[in-house]
This record gives C-alpha cells, structure tokens and sequence, in this order.
C-alpha cells in the first residue's frame, strides 16, 4: 500500500507560499513594520493557516533568515588553497554574482538584517562567518607569501567580492534605474561575472 503524501506536500507548499511571502513583506516593511496578517495576505492564506506553521512573526522572519544562510552556504564559492588565486577568486566570483541575480531577495533580506543591527545573526556572524574569513585569509596569506598574488589584504578582498557582487541585488532598483531598464537580462550574470573577475584579478597581480 502506497503511503499517502498528500498532507506532507500540502504542508511544504504552504511553508513555501509563507516564506516566499514573508521575504516579500520583510524588503517592504522591514521587520518591526511587516505582521503576521499582511504576510498571511500576501500568501494568500488564512491567518489561521500561518499561524498553524508558525506560531509568530519571530518564528517566521528566523525561519526566512535560515533559508537564506543555507542559500549563502551551499551557493557560495569556496575558496580551496589547492585552486591556486586565479582559480579560487574566479569561482568565488562567479558563485556571488550568481547568487545576487538568481536569488535577489535573499540578498537584501540578509544585507537589512546586517544593517539593523544583526539582532538574529549575531551568533553566525561571530562564529561560522567570523570563522570562514579567518580560514580564507589565511590561504590568501599563504599566496601572497609564496609570490603567487600580489600584497593585498585578505580580509578587505573578501569584503569588497561580497561588497560588489550583492550591490546588484541589493540595489537592483538604482542599477535598472539608471540603465532604463525594467529587469536585468538574460547576459548580464556573464557580463558583470567577468568585469568583477578581470577587474579584481589585476588588482591582485593576476592575469585573466
């Protein structure tokens, strides 16, 4: 006899339709101005329904910043001291810029988090994501001392690849602006991907 999946997918569209409405709400409103009844609205499901899968606005907004963390883990480019400089910084290029145009929302609801405070990412920030850059500046470090890249600092390099890839989702609206366009299009991942990865290669002494 077939187990029957119903109620499980029923529930994993609902938790969908609620988070995707709940990024939406968070860019819009910020936390403080964003309810459970506008999300639930936005969702196009009963307040009663939200609440069944999350008890409250809190429980939401932690459960949307988990879904981005685990979006910025697995996506992110790993920087691996066997690629060698050129390698490494192209990947982890490439991978950013990636994330930025196919997952905007992610971005900016991560960036309003960092700008507020961080008041629910305190403890990523100072043990993974403090962790992570010390590793990678250390690879970095050891480039530089073998001649292999030219004297930079690790940690502003890593700060200006996540600074420049997520200024296009961050700012989306100021970029498509001022290029009178309405959205991005469909070259324009390989077209920054490969400024970004040329311009910060010959800061770094490389050659594309």
């Amino acid at each position: 006899m077939k187990k029957n999946n119903k109620p499980q997918k029923v529930r994993a569209i609902s938790i969908e339709k609620i988070l995707n409405a709940a990024q939406d709400e968070f860019i819009l409103q910020g936390y403080k101005g964003a309810t459970v009844q506008s999300i639930a609205d936005s969702a196009g499901l009963p307040k009663a329904n939200v609440l069944y899968y999350f008890k409250n606005k809190e429980n939401i907004y932690h459960a949307v910043l988990e879904q981005t963390l685990n979006m910025w883990d697995e996506g992110i480019g790993d920087i691996e001291a066997h690629d060698g400089p050129k390698v490494a910084i192209e990947k982890f290029i490439r991978a950013k810029v990636a994330m930025s145009f196919n997952n905007p929302k992610a971005s900016k609801i991560y960036a309003m988090e960092i700008i507020q405070g961080a008041q629910h990412l305190k403890d990523f920030a100072r043990t993974y994501q403090r962790q992570w850059v010390r590793e990678k500046a250390k690879i970095f470090k050891c480039w530089i001392d073998n001649g292999e890249m030219k004297q930079v600092d690790p940690v502003s390099l890593i700060f200006l690849i996540w600074s420049t890839t997520q200024h296009y989702a961050d700012f989306d609206s100021q970029i498509l602006t001022i290029m009178n366009r309405a959205d991005y299009e469909d070259d324009d991942i390989e077209h920054v991907t490969n400024f970004l990865t040329d311009f910060i290669l010959r800061g770094c002494g490389l050659k594309q």
